[in-house]
This record gives structure tokens, sequence and C-alpha cells, in this order.
């Protein structure tokens, strides 16, 4: 299993499928299935019973998780989508964006 590119909280632009060109925020990564979800893309229909919480019960709109390959992480300084490289500063490894070489970690 590789390690993946992105992680939660990351800002990230979908760069192939239906929700190309979208961007959000990684709400949740699952590194075992290389998957994330990302905040307003892969939005599907979701058929609930009524429960305690949702009374109701309906159809419900909710993101479903997308392929990691299928993001990109966005650029700090521009605002593009770029790719992720590693630099050692102080002693701890930081996730630089290739394009500015500014760190992607806050």
């Amino acid at each position: 299993m590789a390690k993946m590119h992105v992680k939660k909280g990351d800002t990230v632009k979908v760069i192939s499928g239906k929700d190309k060109g979208k961007q959000g925020v990684i709400l949740e990564a699952f590194p075992k299935k290389n998957r994330v979800l990302v905040e307003g893309v892969n939005i599907v229909k979701k058929h609930a019973k009524p429960s305690q919480d949702n009374p109701q019960g309906g159809i419900l709109n909710q993101e479903a998780p997308i392929h990691s390959s299928n993001v990109m992480p966005v650029d700090p300084k521009s605002g593009e989508p770029t790719r992720v490289g590693h630099k050692i500063e102080n002693g701890k490894k930081v996730r630089i964006a290739k394009k500015s070489g500014e760190a992607l970690d806050k």
C-alpha cells in the first residue's frame, strides 16, 4: 500500500471524472482504499430509512469517496494544482508544492 500524496484538511482540485475542475477540502482520507472524501464533490443521492436522527427519512445528498489519484493539492501561492515534494527542515520532513516550493503543511 503506497502512501497517499494528500491528507485530511488539504485543499484539492479534482483533475478527472464528472466533477473535473471543482475544488474543495478533504474531509476524510481512507488510505487502505486509496480514496478521499472531498467537500462538495461526487455528490450522490442516498435513500435513508426513518431513524431517530432523521425521523422523516427520504433521499439525502451526500459526498462519496473518490480515488486519490483524481485529486491534486492546490498550491498555496498561485492557487493552481501542483505535485507534492518533500524537504527536511529543522529535522522534520515537510511536504512542499513543486510549483512554488511553498510548504503545504501548516
